[in-house]
């Protein structure tokens, strides 16, 4: 039987929300990926062209340091990644979990959350981070989503 780790980052909670609905539909563990240094409200705004959200989304390159880690990603075969969509583009601190990882023969399925922007092409940007994962798919989540539409999506995947 394969075992399923949902991993998100979720600085405002609302990626949290939808990370532990999939964990549940797929009897999946759940894993929290924590910044080291955490993002603040100021750090997150998307209009201030200082920020660290904005310098991210910019710098491609930049990989915030996570505090925590998977302490045995060997055991999983599947890899649900959730995170917040920043400009268009998954945060890199996204990258920085990926590149963490041996990853080789990992299922890997995307889920940005956002109200209303574009996911983007999340697979291209994150793919060099784990080039022997097999990405499977990306979808954009609407935080307000309800819990059925989620376990139909996540079933169909499982």
């Amino acid at each position: 039987m394969s075992k399923i780790l949902v991993a998100y980052f979720s600085p405002t909670g609302s990626t949290k929300k939808i990370a532990e609905q999939i964990a549940k539909a797929a009897n999946a563990d759940i894993f929290e990926i924590i910044p080291k240094i955490p993002y603040t409200e100021a750090d997150l705004e998307g209009l201030d062209e200082h920020s660290r959200s904005t310098q991210e989304a910019r710098n491609r390159d930049l990989r915030p340091e996570i505090k925590n880690k998977v302490e045995d990603m060997s055991k999983y075969t599947t890899l649900f990644i959730g995170y917040p969509v920043w400009w268009f583009l998954p945060p890199t601190i996204i990258n920085t979990f990926l590149e963490s990882y041996d990853l080789l023969g990992k299922k890997i399925i995307l889920f940005g959350t956002s109200d209303g922007s574009s996911i983007g092409n999340s697979i291209n940007e994150l793919r060099n981070s784990a080039p022997k994962s097999i990405f499977i798919t990306q979808q954009l989540i609407n935080p307000k989503v309800s819990q059925n539409r989620l376990e139909e999506w996540v079933k169909h995947l499982i």
